[in-house]
């Protein structure tokens, strides 16, 4: 075995780590054959991978938009600005629900607010939180009519 291929199983984490993992009884396909690495894929590839800690704080993007009620406010959020007393009339959820989860979508950049007297509007902050919200709907409705493997 060459030095360049030792070197690189001794990194914490790549294809090696990933054949490692999919080959402990799990249904992921994995190498039949145990074959050098592909070294010059492995350095190409090293440096477009997603850092550490943009991974993380993905996931937990990814975790706080996991709940339903919040799915359902962005809906309609975007289609148009709501107070929070529609919003919590519309979702059948205490208006203080609603608030609490609308802090969540405002720490996690989604939504905005404004106060007219009394009243509070939210509306989603931006064309990204529109996009997310639209991709993943679309995501969702490709995945029900093209029956994907494994699900």
């Amino acid at each position: 075995m060459s030095e360049e291929v030792i070197k690189y199983r001794q990194l914490p984490s790549g294809p090696q780590t990933a054949r490692k993992i999919a080959s402990s009884g799990g249904e992921a396909p994995n190498c039949e054959v145990q074959h050098p690495v592909e070294l010059a894929n492995v350095r190409q590839l090293h440096s477009l991978l997603l850092p550490v800690e943009k991974a993380q704080r993905m996931a937990e993007f990814f975790s706080k938009m996991g709940d339903a009620n919040r799915l359902r406010i962005l809906s309609v959020l975007a289609i148009r600005e709501l107070c929070v007393c529609d919003l919590a009339g519309l979702i059948k959820m205490s208006e203080s629900a609603v608030s609490h989860q609308l802090r969540v979508l405002r720490s996690m950049g989604l939504v905005n607010y404004r106060k007219q007297g009394r009243n509070v509007f939210y509306s989603l902050s931006d064309s990204h939180a529109l996009n997310i919200y639209r991709e993943l709907l679309s995501h969702l409705d490709f995945s029900r009519s093209v029956r994907l493997p494994n699900t």
